[in-house]
């Protein structure tokens, strides 16, 4: 019998991408998934992994929080592929070699960025600074306005040089920028469907917040999926859409039976978190969106935002500072199954949304751990997986089908694009060796919105690209095997 480097020993192996669901031992050499028996296999190391789950590792499309400190909460939760891909970055290069060059415990990835190619274009902002560079300018009411016939022409060429430079995607911050024309948004479609790409969009509001815009937001996606042909992916279906998710959802669901792509995502929180000076949190904005300076959160303090004056305040002050902003009441049934929904939707994927720490005192050596007190964000960077398989098996799906959504329904989303993914959101021979074991009975998130950093439990050991970054519910510290995921 051939001896392997290293077995997982017993566990409950689960495989969404194969319909797996088996007592087996997993047997790994390098960076590999070399195979998987119901019967013993020999390893030079076995680890017993008896009444535990071993399942791939999980894959977050949407993640912000791309430095080491956020990827290690995120390891912790199961993670292994974190990617920023709805606010993205440019020039996506210089994204992969700064992280190449630090090292990153968890894989990393990029689409390219249209909010930020405008903001070069139409604001003079500098290029490079990645996601903060977005938040600091959020607000700047210049990268939103009209663009000439030669400002287009320059955004969408920043864009299709990211894409030739390995770029994911487009990240389509339109929310952000409500007033631009629809007919840009086309134009970054059809892009996109040149190059066979996905875009990941920040809707703009919904008709029912805003009726004076120039298209809904839901409307604006589900029409450029038909009318393009391009793989249109839904960023956080349950933000945007909050109480509306209803009708949302019904909308893709008929471009499905039309024969368009349109993927979505959600994630287990009532709240959400953005720069504060974004526009649609200028207080004259907020009534409309069922929001009172009250529903947010300014990070930094801890403190619920008192009236307009304040709020108007620190937006002057500190236009990237981050909020936490309370759009559904977790603690009222009917806000909750709204959210719900979201998440049960067919083919919904979870992902994160999770945000880069905010530092209330000097940041500290990236390798730093544990995190000092200082360190503060939103829950969701720390405990989005662990959180949304409770709420998903809780609603009555398979654990199976719960890891799916975790797994190989965020690796489909990039798969016809991204040939690297193909070993991803899977365990099986020939795989990539990203593996989480987890203990079923123990799984559960313990960050809060008071205490945003506080790791999930029950994630026993995680491996990335074979090597253990999580060993018995501890993060190894000197692991940082992670690799750049391009297109």
């Amino acid at each position: 019998m051939a001896e392997y480097p290293l077995v997982l020993a017993g566990g409950r192996v689960i495989d969404p991408d194969s319909g797996l669901d088996a007592v087996a031992d997993v047997a790994i050499d390098g960076d590999v998934v070399v195979d998987i028996a119901t019967g013993p296999l020999a390893g030079a190391e076995r680890i017993d992994v008896s009444g535990l789950v071993v399942c791939p590792g999980f894959v977050d499309l949407h993640s912000h929080g791309q430095a080491i400190p956020e990827q290690r909460l995120q390891a912790l939760d199961g993670v292994t592929t974190a990617l920023e891909l709805e606010a993205g970055t440019l020039p996506v290069a210089a994204a992969y070699a700064a992280a190449a060059a630090q090292g990153r415990p968890i894989n990393y990835g990029y689409a390219t960025s249209w909010a930020l190619a405008r903001m070069v274009e139409l604001a003079g902002v500098p290029v490079g600074g990645g996601t903060a560079s977005v938040l600091r300018n959020l607000g700047d009411p210049r990268w939103q306005a009209p663009a000439s016939p030669a400002q287009r022409a320059a955004v969408l060429a920043r864009l299709r040089a990211d894409l030739e430079a390995g770029a994911l995607g487009i990240g389509v911050l339109a929310g952000y920028a409500p007033g631009t024309d629809p007919g840009e948004y086309l134009a970054v479609a059809a892009l996109a469907a040149e190059a066979a790409t996905p875009t990941f969009t920040h809707a703009r509001p919904l008709v029912e917040v805003d009726p004076t815009l120039p298209v809904d937001g839901a409307e604006e996606i589900v029409r450029a999926a038909g009318e393009t042909g391009a793989a249109m992916h839904y960023c956080h279906v349950n933000s945007t859409s909050t109480r509306h998710v209803d009708r949302v959802l019904g909308l893709v669901e008929r471009v499905r039976a039309q024969g368009s792509t349109v993927t979505t995502e959600a994630y287990p929180y009532g709240a959400g978190s953005t720069a504060i000076g974004a526009a649609f949190l200028a207080p004259d904005r907020l009534a409309a969106q069922g929001l009172r300076p009250d529903s947010l959160t300014y990070v930094r303090t801890g403190e619920r935002i008192a009236d307009a004056r304040e709020l108007d305040r620190l937006r002057a002050d500190d236009p990237g500072g981050l909020v936490l902003v309370h759009f559904l009441d977790e603690d009222e049934p009917a806000d909750v199954a709204f959210l719900r929904r979201a998440l049960l939707f067919e083919g919904a994927s979870v992902a994160s949304d999770a945000m880069p720490l905010t530092w209330t005192g000097p940041a500290p050596d990236p390798l730093a751990w544990p995190l000092p007190p200082g360190a503060v964000g939103h829950p969701r960077g720390a405990g989005t997986f662990s959180r949304a398989l409770r709420m998903l098996t809780d609603a009555g799906l398979g654990l199976p089908e719960a890891i799916a959504r975790c797994t190989a329904v965020p690796a489909r989303v990039l798969r016809p694009a991204v040939p690297a993914m193909a070993g991803k959101g899977r365990i099986g021979a020939g795989s990539d060796a990203d593996v989480v074991v987890l203990d079923p009975e123990r799984l559960a998130d313990r960050a809060t919105y008071a205490r945003g950093t506080l790791p999930s439990e029950g994630i026993v050991h995680v491996l990335v690209n074979g090597t253990a970054v999580v060993r018995d519910g501890r993060l190894v510290l000197d692991a940082l095997p992670g690799r750049a995921v391009r297109r």
